[in-house]
C-alpha cells in the first residue's frame, strides 16, 4: 500500500523537472500569497464542537480552556480549522506525506534508536498524503503567531517566515541533486545542528542551545518514571494528578476496574502484533503493572489516551507506553488519497515514512471498548530524549534561526515521501515562493486571531464551557 502518488520511477530527471514546472499552471507561486476564506466558510466554533462530539465530554472543557490561553495556543489546537481553509485553495498537486499539523512546536530534539540526538517532526496525528504546500503554510503562519505573542515587529515576524521558507526551498533543491538513498538517509543530528548554530549565533546563544540539548538528554523514560510514578505497598504505581492523570483504579466511569483492565490489557496484546518480531520479543520481557488515563496536548485533549507502566527485571527497570486514540485526519475531507481501515496504522505509517528515527516501540491496534464502540490507537514510548522549543524565550534572531531549522527539517521529511526534483523545479531559484508565503502567513495569523476571538465569545456566552487544566 502506498501513501503518496509518487511520480513513476521511469521518468528522467528532465521529465520530473518539467512536471514540477507545469504545476505552476495549476497554482502559480504568487497565488500562495493571498488568503481569503471561502464564502461558505463554516463557523470555526462549529468545527471545534464537531470534533468535541467524539471526545470524552468531561475533558472537552479542558481543551477549550487551553486553546483560550492565547492565540498561539488556539492555533495549536485549530488544525481542523486550517485544513478547512487550505482545502479550497489552488493546489500544486505535488503530493507528499504531510505531517498535517506542522506548527513550530511540533519540531523538536528526539532520540534515535541508536541513541543519537536528532531534530525532527514529532506529531503525526493528522498525517496524510496531500500537496506539500499545506505543511509549509501551516509552519509559516505559526512563526507569525509566535512572533506576535512575543511582541515582535511585523518585519521581525517576516524575517522568521522568510528564513523558514527559504531554508525549505534551498534544502529541497539540494535534495533534488542527491541520490535516492542519500535523501532517505539524510538526518539532522546534533553535529549538523552545532555546525549551523556555530555559524549563526553569538556565544551566549550557543550556550543556551547547548543547554537545551543537554536538557533533552535528561528527558528520558527514567525521568518520566520518577515524575509519573511512586512507590506503594503493591510496588511502583502511577501517581494520580486528576483530571490530567487518573489511574485506572481511581477512574469512576461506571465500569468495573477488572473489566476496564481487561479491555486495556487486550489493547496492548493486540498492539504487540503490529511490532516486528524482535521488538515484540523485547516487549514481552516486561510485565504490565498499572494503567492511567492521561490528558495530552492541546488539540488532542478529549481523545482517549492511556499510559501503561510496565516493569522488566525489577521496579527500577521501567517502560512507559502511551496508547493514544487515532481518529480520522482533519485533512481527509479535502484529499482524495488513501483511506485507512485503521487510523492508528495511518499515523504509524506516516511517521515511519517521513521521520528519520522512529521509536522502536511504535505500533498500532484496534479495540472494541466496553461501550461496544470500536476505536483505533497508536502506541509509543511516553518520553525519550525530547527537547521542546520555547518560542516565548526567543529573541527575533533566534526565532528566525529556529525557522531555518524547521524549514530544512520539513524539506527533508517531504523529500523522503515526495519527489524532490519536481518540488524543487516548482519552487525555482528565486524568492518568489518565499515572499508569497510571508504574505500568506501574515493574513492567516489575522484569521487565527479572529477565530480565537470567536471561541472567546462562545465561552463568554456559555455556548462552550472552558476550564483550566
Amino acid at each position: 500500500m502506498t501513501t503518496t502518488d509518487a511520480l513513476p520511477a521511469s521518468l528522467t530527471v528532465a521529465e520530473r523537472m518539467a512536471y514540477g514546472r507545469r504545476a505552476r499552471a495549476r497554482a502559480s507561486r504568487s497565488c500562495h500569497g493571498w488568503f481569503e476564506p471561502d464564502r461558505q466558510r463554516t463557523d470555526p466554533v462549529d468545527v471545534l464542537e464537531l470534533q468535541s462530539a467524539t471526545r470524552l465530554p468531561e475533558l472537552v472543557p479542558i481543551r477549550y480552556g487551553r486553546m483560550l490561553e492565547s492565540p498561539f495556543r488556539f492555533y495549536r489546537g485549530a488544525a481542523a480549522i486550517m485544513a478547512m481553509d487550505l482545502g479550497p485553495l489552488p493546489s500544486t498537486g505535488l503530493t507528499v506525506q504531510l505531517c498535517g499539523d506542522a506548527h513550530l512546536l511540533n519540531f523538536r530534539l528526539l532520540a534515535s534508536p541508536e541513541r543519537r540526538l536528532v531534530f525532527d517532526i514529532n506529531d503525526f496525528d493528522e498525517t496524510l498524503a496531500g500537496p506539500f504546500e499545506w505543511d509549509v503554510k501551516r509552519l509559516a503562519a505559526s512563526f507569525v503567531v509566535a512572533g506576535r505573542a512575543n511582541g515582535f515587529t511585523a518585519r521581525e515576524q517576516d524575517r522568521a517566515v522568510e528564513a523558514c521558507v527559504r531554508a525549505y526551498r534551498k534544502r529541497m533543491r539540494a535534495f533534488a541533486g542527491m541520490s535516492t538513498l542519500d535523501v532517505w538517509y539524510a538526518q539532522d543530528d546534533a553535529d549538523r545542528l552545532r555546525e549551523l548554530l556555530a555559524a549563526s549565533l553569538d556565544r551566549q546563544a550557543r550556550r543556551r542551545t547547548a543547554r537545551a540539548a543537554a536538557r533533552a538528554r535528561t528527558r528520558t523514560h527514567l525521568q518520566a518514571f520518577e515524575q509519573l510514578t511512586r512507590a506503594t505497598a503493591e510496588g511502583r504505581r502511577i501517581t494520580p494528578d486528576p483530571p490530567l492523570v487518573v489511574p485506572l483504579r481511581d477512574l469512576r466511569d461506571g465500569t468495573g476496574d477488572e473489566d476496564r483492565a481487561g479491555e486495556l490489557s487486550a489493547l496492548l496484546d493486540a498492539y504487540a502484533r503490529s511490532l516486528s518480531s524482535e521488538r515484540r520479543h523485547l516487549l514481552h520481557r516486561y510485565r504490565l503493572v498499572d494503567l492511567a488515563r492521561k490528558v495530552v496536548g492541546v488539540g488532542s485533549v478529549g481523545t482517549r489516551c492511556w499510559i501503561a507502566l510496565l516493569l522488566g527485571r525489577d521496579d527500577d527497570d521501567p517502560l512507559l507506553l502511551q496508547a493514544k486514540e487515532a481518529q480520522e485526519s482533519v485533512l481527509a475531507p479535502y484529499t482524495g488519497g488513501v483511506r485507512y481501515g485503521n487510523q492508528g496504522r495511518r499515523v504509524v505509517s506516516g511517521q515511519r515514512l517521513i521521520q528519520t528515527s522512529s521509536d522502536i516501540f511504535l505500533g498500532w491496534t484496534h479495540t472494541i471498548g466496553l461501550d461496544g464502540q470500536g476505536r483505533d490507537f497508536y502506541v509509543r514510548q511516553l518520553r525519550d530524549w525530547k527537547g521542546i522549543a520555547r518560542p516565548d524565550t526567543m529573541d527575533p534572531g533566534l526565532l528566525a534561526l529556529f525557522g531555518e531549522l524547521c524549514g530544512g527539517s520539513l524539506a527533508r521529511a517531504h523529500a523522503r515521501s515526495g519527489d524532490p526534483v519536481a518540488i524543487a523545479a516548482y519552487l525555482g531559484g528565486s524568492a518568489r515562493f518565499d515572499r508569497a508565503l510571508t504574505e500568506f502567513a501574515r493574513s492567516y495569523a489575522d484569521r487565527n486571531e479572529r477565530d480565537f476571538e470567536a471561541l472567546r465569545a462562545a465561552a463568554r456566552s456559555g455556548r462552550v464551557t472552558a476550564e483550566g487544566g
